[in-house]
């Protein structure tokens, strides 16, 4: 008999679409361990939340001032002291590394110390009073200051461990516990490239410290990180400044430490610039006051080579005229040297200088054809007079100009100014905040415990309904529900294993027997009822029940069928084919010392392997011993003429073979039977591993009249989705 293999139906692309119900009741199944998982999160979440080091953050606030300057003179005054510097610029300041790095300088922050707790909660209990202090734990009371503390260059930013002693001494060890020194507070210890000066200690003996070196550039570089700076409003020039630190009074100390090397630098900066312009008129005034001296000489000279000359009324004007803008030519060029440093040849304040001297030049040049029309000795006594008072009008500006920068240098105050020196809100701390960090720790367990539920599903491929069989040409003949009852019995056997009753004989483990009317018997016997149908079409009366894999339950269904079968007042031999480790003898409460591999060794005659059991028309054959050919046995004419022998013997013949994805014993067997089932599990076998199995005994000539959906559980959806890993790993068993 052959049946024709039809493949299975193509999925609509509605079946494809994310049915929203679906996933509602999948995670509804799932609720409890949706739940468990959240829970484990939010204790976790509320245990670091109470549990953690709080973090407190100190803050001080900057002001960043236009610069102004009351010197007139030489320069333009607000020159000398350079542009108005944006907030950017002062941020980047208060972050470069020579602020930072006095910060790190004065606080020590490159040594760090941290007393050592009872590990793990040691420290969070330590803080709300409630101190671990077994073996060397320290209590959180303990004091150590140590002001110098330098290692070899390859052990920088490796953490060693300083233990107190008594009577005021340490000792000092790697973090391995190897001992590097020992000494006393208030001397210095220096020993195998290290040295050590442990200014305080107050801890009892025993205590350890770890005391860590790191290198001065990489401290910097951390606390630049650490450091908030930022803008407060646009263009507002307060600046505000923030640091996180477990102590409140140290977040303190370093932040003013910033901000003052902040505020110093500033003005160190400010005084630099007016010790520049300083120098350069100090560099010019022996040549200014060289060419006044000159100047006077020559004028002298002249004056007693002449005699006395009287100068005009239109001279003396034109000498006025002709010195104020010789006067501003000399400042512009003194100017130059100061623009030269600052801007470029293209930069608006020099041009608007070129464009200055340009003008006065002009100017310079029409006084000077209007003294040519001077009698010669006025040209050469306004000349004279001339250089002697543009000389002397230069040389008096450049020393009010060095007196007024000297006094603007000596009382610079800079343009910054600090609003708000560092302070921490020590009765609130900004880290852990422990309402958000609960709602997160729900929040994400959640989310986990949803993901997790959605991959599984998403990743299981079990079959769970009737239609997935039916889609590759199987006939679904009954669907057995999953069996509480034999969960139940189950359990009360597994308990129960390793002893025996009174009667020596071991507690019922046939459901048809020990619960008749439960669900899942109901079911067998629909499927009775269809089988009586089906075995008209039969060439024999024998019934092989299979599976895909192992345990899909199909000794399950094969023994409860024929409990089924018998109570109908039939005669039923129910034959364990399944030589390696079948199970029935078990279930039945018969002796597996003669059975079917006996007989088709031919160490025992047919009617001694046939045992009847508590029920009048139920008969079983055992598996017998596990021998180690059982596909060849089956193979032998004999096991053919045993087969045909029971089958005139009985009504029905049951036979439960090995899954036939495992061995190819259900396939031999196959061709002695007339009707032949395969058992499917409920979300453990997939439909290709269904799929496969049919085409196996299809191949083999082995007609499947149907398959039984076994251990069909109940969902809130009215299907479920479940996740089990498939391994075959069938070994024989005695």
């Amino acid at each position: 008999m052959t049946a024709n293999f039809n493949p299975a139906k193509p999925i609509s692309s509605a079946t494809e679409e994310i049915d929203l119900l679906e996933l509602f009741f999948t995670l509804y199944e799932k609720r409890v361990f949706i739940a468990i998982i959240a829970s484990l999160f939010l204790a976790c979440g509320v245990l670091y939340a109470f549990l953690a080091t709080p973090i407190y953050r100190a803050n001080a606030v900057i002001q960043v001032e236009q610069k102004t300057s009351s010197i007139p003179g030489l320069s333009d005054v607000t020159e000398l002291f350079g542009e108005e510097s944006s907030a950017i610029t002062e941020i980047e300041l208060i972050r470069s590394r020579r602020v930072i790095g006095v910060a790190v300088e004065k606080e020590l922050l490159d040594i760090e110390i941290e007393p050592r707790f009872f590990p793990i909660i040691g420290k969070a209990l330590a803080l709300r009073g409630f101190p671990i202090t077994v073996g060397g734990a320290a209590s959180g009371r303990e004091v150590l200051s140590v002001t110098t503390f330098t290692v070899p260059d390859g052990d920088n930013g490796r953490e060693h461990i300083l233990e107190s002693l008594s009577g005021g001494g340490f000792m000092l060890y790697t973090s391995s516990g190897e001992p590097i020194l020992n000494g006393n507070q208030g001397v210095l210890v220096e020993a195998k490239g290290y040295s050590i000066f442990v200014q305080s200690l107050d801890a009892r003996a025993g205590v350890q410290f770890s005391i860590t070196k790191q290198r001065f550039l990489n401290t910097i570089l951390h606390y630049q990180q650490a450091l908030g700076v930022s803008e407060k409003g646009k263009d507002s020039g307060i600046i505000v400044l923030s640091l996180e630190n477990e102590s409140p009074q140290r977040a303190e100390d370093i932040l003013n430490q910033i901000s003052s090397a902040y505020i110093r630098q500033n003005v160190e900066r400010q005084s630099a610039e007016a010790a520049q312009s300083l120098e350069f008129l100090h560099s010019q005034l022996p040549d200014v006051r060289m060419n006044l001296e000159s100047a006077e000489d020559k004028f002298n000279q002249y004056q007693v080579e002449a005699g006395s000359v009287d100068i005009s009324a239109e001279t003396e004007a034109l000498l006025s005229q002709v010195v104020a803008i010789e006067s501003d030519i000399a400042q512009l060029k003194l100017q130059k040297a100061d623009l030269d440093r600052k801007y470029t040849i293209d930069h608006p304040t020099y041009v608007a200088w070129k464009e200055q001297l340009t003008e006065l030049t002009d100017r310079k040049q029409e006084l000077s054809e209007k003294v040519k029309s001077l009698p010669y000795t006025q040209q050469e006594l306004l000349g004279l007079r001339r250089d002697l008072e543009v000389s002397t009008v230069i040389y008096t500006q450049m020393l009010n100009n060095i007196q007024e920068l000297d006094i603007a240098r000596a009382g610079a105050v800079g343009n910054v100014r600090l609003i708000d020196k560092a302070a921490t809100n020590i009765e609130q701390p900004v880290k852990p905040n422990k309402k958000v960090i609960i709602a997160l720790s729900l929040v994400l367990g959640l989310f986990v415990a949803i993901a997790v539920v959605l991959i599984r599903r998403a990743l299981h491929n079990g079959v769970e309904t009737s239609d997935e069989v039916e889609n590759i040409g199987l006939p679904v003949y009954a669907t057995v529900p999953l069996s509480q009852g034999q969960l139940k019995l189950n359990q009360a056997n597994e308990s129960r294993a390793r002893k025996e009753d009174v009667n020596g004989s071991l507690p019922a483990q046939l459901l048809a027997e020990f619960d008749p009317t439960d669900v899942s018997i109901e079911a067998l016997r629909s499927l009775r009822t269809s089988l009586h149908f089906a075995m008209l079409e039969s060439k024999s009366n024998t019934i092989m029940i299979s599976g895909a894999s192992p345990g899909v339950g199909k000794s399950f269904v094969s023994a409860n069928l024929a409990a089924v079968i018998a109570n109908s007042g039939k005669h039923v031999l129910l034959i364990d084919a399944d030589m390696r480790r079948g199970p029935l003898h078990t279930m039945l409460r018969i002796d597996n010392s003669v059975g079917l591999s006996d007989v088709l060794s031919k160490q025992a005659p047919l009617s001694g392997a046939i045992r009847r059991t508590e029920m009048p028309t139920l008969y079983l054959m055992p598996r017998g011993a596990a021998p180690p050919n059982p596909s060849e046995l089956l193979m032998s004419e004999f096991f053919t003429d045993s087969m045909e022998r029971v089958k005139e013997k009985f009504d029905f013949v049951i036979i439960d073979t090995p899954p036939i994805l495992a061995v190819t014993d259900a396939n031999i067997i196959g061709q002695q039977v007339g009707v032949t089932f395969l058992v499917v599990r409920y979300g453990l076998n997939s439909v290709k591993e269904v799929e496969l199995s049919y085409k196996r005994f299809l191949q083999a000539n082995v007609p499947i009249k149907g398959a039984i959906l076994n251990a069909v559980e109940k969902k809130a959806s009215g299907y479920g989705y479940s996740n089990y890993d498939y391994i075959y790993d069938y070994k024989s068993k005695n």
